[in-house]
């Protein structure tokens, strides 16, 4: 790989830049592969046979010694773990230094797609705090609420939209994510491609445009709330200048971060005072990151959020149905057509405003389509990690498993009809309904598995 001349000249003085340490990491034929577990379905067997050591920054972050097939491993399918580049964990120890997470919050994931950041910080918050999970690119929306769904959360709400129109929410979030589009050069050992799309150019455009992202959902951003920002750049236009920028013209100050000194990442001291940490290949395991964590220094008040309109919910007889599913007290359900959704109760107020202010794509967790008098469950249902279907469930080996999640047909002994959940090594998969003359696989079309072994 040919690093671009104008980029190492542009990093030389930085702090932690060699420039042959940094060369030589990029000319390795080195592809590290790292994941981070769920904590709400604790796999038991996490990929049995492969060496794990753990990230140093993260808690539930792991390396993997090699690469194996995640398309074949069924925990993956359930939501067991996340494949999440190791440097951007690192968002972890932001959240755990900057916030009470055992108080209720209202975080934003702005550029949340494909979802790591999102599943990664649901994780951290508690059950009483609302996550927004946004992406602005409608195809990659669609792979993140993916995601959401197959984490297993009930206080995420998956919006499409600009991040200007968050500015209707005035001083609505505790914190907000902004995992900024960038130049990518970090993401040169990973994506090769990238070497032949930078530029300088590009690098003063990314950076404009990275300056109109954050001033757009500033307003969003409560009094004395955190604003976390990170680039995958080495750039110092798009790092450093941008926290500098975001000190002096949106009155905001830095907040320092404790991080030890055998993890190898770099605190940066910017010139106006502020603090970044950057993450070079040379230096630790992981690609190039930059992050840095800035408070609103602002005492205004803001509007009173008031909904505009409330969704329908569900009358006495068709809560009964559902009752017979799962467990109703600690949910408040709301129905669009045929379709329900369970909502955290102490969140719906919350979920009501976003719902009549954002374009909103999915909310809380979705159960399923209520049809004469009958609950057809979804598959968000049977991968929830907070509410657990009454129904039966059935174990699948790993032939069996992997013949469900390609959505082929079942032989199964069993003779009980009726909806079950499917699970591999004790974690939900989806549903099958058996009848007495077959079993119908629900595992959703566009999910399943579409090459063989």
């Amino acid at each position: 790989m040919s690093i671009p001349d104008k980029l190492i000249q542009s990093l030389k003085g930085l702090p932690g830049f060699d420039q042959q340490a940094f060369t030589d990491a990029h000319a390795k034929d080195m592809f590290l592969t790292s994941i981070r577990v769920n904590p709400a379905k604790r796999p038991v067997s996490l990929l049995p046979g492969t060496e794990k050591s753990p990230v140093p920054w993260s808690a539930y972050g792991y390396y993997l010694e090699q690469r194996p097939s995640f398309t074949f491993d069924p925990l993956f399918h359930a939501g067991c773990y996340y494949v999440q580049e190791a440097s951007s964990m690192f968002l972890e120890q932001a959240l755990r230094q900057v916030a009470d997470l055992g108080k209720p919050l209202r975080v934003l994931d702005l550029s949340a797609a494909p979802g790591g950041k999102s599943t990664h910080i649901q994780s951290l918050i508690s059950a009483d705090s609302l996550l927004v999970s946004n992406e602005v690119i409608r195809s990659r929306a669609n792979t993140l609420r993916d995601n959401i769904i197959k984490w297993g959360s009930s206080n995420v709400i998956v919006t499409h939209n600009d991040p200007r129109d968050f500015s209707r929410l005035e001083n609505f979030f505790d914190i907000i994510v902004v995992d900024a589009p960038c130049s990518g050069s970090g993401l040169f050992r990973r994506e090769p491609e990238a070497v032949e799309n930078w530029s300088e150019n590009n690098v003063q455009l990314c950076a404009q445009r990275q300056q109109r992202i954050v001033a757009d959902v500033w307003p969003a951003l409560k009094a004395e709330g955190i604003l976390i920002y990170s680039t995958c750049s080495y750039s110092r236009e798009e790092d450093e200048e941008i926290t500098d920028w975001m000190i002096q013209s949106m009155n905001a100050s830095c907040i320092e971060l404790h991080v030890e000194e055998k993890w190898g990442i770099e605190p940066v001291k910017t010139n106006r005072g502020g603090w970044g940490y950057r993450f070079w290949p040379h230096r630790l395991q992981g690609e190039g990151f930059y992050l840095a964590a800035v408070k609103k220094n602002d005492d205004s008040g803001g509007r009173k959020l008031k909904t505009k309109s409330k969704q329908q919910g569900l009358i006495k007889s068709e809560k009964d149905i559902l009752m017979q599913w799962m467990d109703t007290d600690s949910f408040e359900f709301v129905k669009y057509q045929n379709t329900v959704y369970a909502w955290p109760a102490s969140l719906a107020g919350d979920l009501q405003i976003i719902l009549s202010e954002m374009r909103t794509i999915y909310s809380g967790t979705l159960i399923g389509d209520l049809i004469r008098n009958k609950l057809i469950p979804e598959h968000a249902f049977a991968l929830s990690a907070t509410i657990t279907p009454r129904q039966g469930s059935i174990s699948l080996d790993l032939q069996q498993a992997i013949a469900y999640l390609q959505r082929k047909d079942l032989q199964l002994a069993n003779n009980e009809t009726g909806w079950k959940r499917v699970l591999y090594e004790g974690f939900s998969l989806g549903w099958i309904n058996i009848l007495t003359n077959r079993i119908n696989n629900y595992y959703p079309k566009e999910l399943r598995i579409l090459k063989d072994i």
